[in-house]
This record gives C-alpha cells, sequence and structure tokens, in this order.
C-alpha cells in the first residue's frame, strides 16, 4: 500500500492510473473544500487536474451524486476516454 501526504492530511492510493498523481500541483488544488470527502478522485483533460470529492454511505455528508460506489460510472461518463486518473481514500 502506498500513501501520500497532502497538506497534512494523509491518503492511501488507491488507484495511480498512468502515473497521474503529481504532488506538487496536488498541494495547490486540494483545498479546504475537500476535507469533508472520504476521497478524492483526480482525472486530466488537456493538460489540466481536475479534482471531485467523494464519500462512503457512512459520511454524514453524504449525496447519491458523490457516492463513491458509483465512482467507475464518474470515470466512465465525466472523464476522457483512458485518461490518466487517480483515487485516493483519506486516513482518519
Amino acid at each position: 500500500m502506498e500513501y501520500i501526504t497532502i497538506n497534512n492530511q494523509k491518503y492511501l492510493v488507491m488507484k495511480n492510473e498512468k502515473n497521474a498523481i503529481d504532488q506538487e500541483i496536488l498541494k495547490d488544488k486540494i483545498t479546504d473544500y475537500f476535507k469533508n470527502y472520504d476521497y478524492i478522485v483526480g482525472d486530466w483533460a488537456y493538460g489540466k487536474l481536475r479534482l471531485k470529492g467523494f464519500n462512503s454511505k457512512t459520511n454524514k455528508n453524504f449525496k447519491t451524486i458523490n457516492d463513491i460506489d458509483k465512482v467507475d460510472e464518474y470515470l466512465k461518463n465525466y472523464c476522457a476516454y483512458q485518461c490518466s486518473y487517480f483515487i485516493l481514500a483519506k486516513e482518519k
């Protein structure tokens, strides 16, 4: 298992497709906005990193649109075909 620390938060790297993680860019992109999410999914499109937060059903902030169980559907429908992407799980 691989872990990374960004802005004093430890994350488990669940997936790093095509070596998508760039920690230097992540430290500027992962802001307080993401603190209530259990997972962060990042994908690269047109040279830019896009991030989206996801939660497990046990999170008090859970909404269907951010259900981690639907991450594959998100990657298929909203990300560029065969893009580089990663999935990080927040360590509590």
